[in-house]
């Protein structure tokens, strides 16, 4: 029992080193992710203070991991102890290397972030180029993840004996597996289509199911669609390769929009030209690039204008139409209430507008008015 866990005497000096690598790794994470986060808010490096977020806490398991591995061989841990400690801390290794690669390239896409802001009037490359970040980010970091742990799994002879018996006879299984993880295959296929055909992009302003709204997050298996009255539509990406649907801002921000308006024929089309014009001009939610009032319909009883105008986005779009509606209704019931729409009913008669209709003609009987 002594020679299998060793001399006391070297478990203590064994824990020593091992208690004072730790605490010296504790101590150079403090210090580098303070001097990092001083130097992130002196500078406003926003990657350096993108770095201190997201490294924080995942270093504080990483420094006493790389502190152990350099210890150990000074530690005088007996066999037996020494053999499951290099196992554990070798795991820990490539479980820290896959870290590395993932913070690496979440680095990366909070770089791109960064560069390519969407608040700005013509954010259509810096969208497109945001979308593909998005989307090969969490495809990036899945295919990490599980390569990571494949590795960690390769160095038990165990798990791998099992595996090679499982790939002699896995041929049913394969299909049974495959079968039921097909619609996250196809999930996973349709990202990696949107990331490089890119029928939606973060921020366009989308029509699905009826409902209007911006794309406001992408993730691996869903699109989540915040609408105009900040309710959320969740929808599978598939839905995208899939279906029709309709997108504002496809190839720009910029967009048209109508209004439409039914007034009498007697109202003056061109002084309601003018007015249209005027109210664009007192309303900075017209980006002037056109504008137009024409008559694009007449039936029985009135006709119909259309009041067409530009906006910079779809928000500021959906608010000039609305100003533009309710200035021309105000401008109709102030200047022309005669020209509002009317139900005319007109009575024509055969001798002339002002005279009376005929009477009808008397009964007869007709034995009378045959004796007669």
């Amino acid at each position: 029992m002594h020679s299998e866990w060793g001399d006391p005497r070297s478990w203590l000096v064994a824990g020593s080193i091992a208690g004072g690598a730790i605490l010296l790794s504790l101590i150079a994470h403090r210090i580098v992710f303070a001097l990092t986060a001083r130097f992130a808010r002196r500078k406003n490096a926003q990657l350096s203070h993108s770095f201190v977020q997201r490294a924080w806490r995942p270093a504080l398991f990483i420094f006493p991991l790389m502190a152990l591995v350099a210890a150990l061989p000074a530690a005088p841990f007996p066999p037996n102890i020494r053999v499951v400690l290099q196992r554990v801390l070798g795991l820990g290794v490539i479980a820290a290397i896959g870290w590395a690669v993932v913070l690496f390239v979440q680095l990366l896409s909070d770089a791109i972030y960064f560069k390519y802001a969407v608040d700005v009037s013509d954010n259509l490359s810096a969208r497109r180029i945001r979308t593909q970040t998005q989307v090969l980010n969490r495809i990036a970091v899945v295919v990490v993840v599980l390569l990571t742990l494949g590795v960690m799994l390769m160095t038990f002879p165990e798990v791998r004996h099992i595996g090679i018996s499982l790939l002699a006879s896995a041929g049913l299984a394969g299909l049974v597996v495959g079968m039921a993880a097909r619609s996250t295959l196809a999930s996973l296929i349709a990202g990696i289509q949107i990331a490089m055909t890119q029928p939606i992009r973060l921020d366009d302003a989308v029509v699905v199911e009826g409902e209007w709204g911006w794309v406001e997050e992408m993730n691996m298996t869903y699109v989540v669609i915040r609408i105009w009255d900040q309710r959320r539509l969740v929808i599978p990406l598939t839905y995208f390769i899939e279906k029709p649907f309709t997108n504002w801002t496809r190839t720009s921000s910029e967009l048209l929009g109508t209004v439409m308006l039914y007034a009498d024929y007697s109202l003056p089309v061109e002084d309601a030209r003018r007015e249209l014009h005027r109210l664009l001009e007192t309303s900075d939610l017209w980006d002037r690039r056109a504008w137009a009032l024409q008559v694009t319909d007449a039936t029985e009883k009135t006709m119909q204008l259309r009041c067409l105008m530009s906006a910079a986005n779809g928000s500021r779009l959906w608010d000039l139409r609305c100003f533009v509606r309710e200035g021309m209704l105000r401008y109709l019931t102030s200047q022309h209430p005669q020209s509002l729409p009317t139900a005319r009913e007109l009575n024509f008669t055969p001798n002339g507008p002002g005279a009376a209709p005929p009477s009808p003609p008397a009964f007869q009987n007709p034995k009378t008015s045959s004796r007669s």
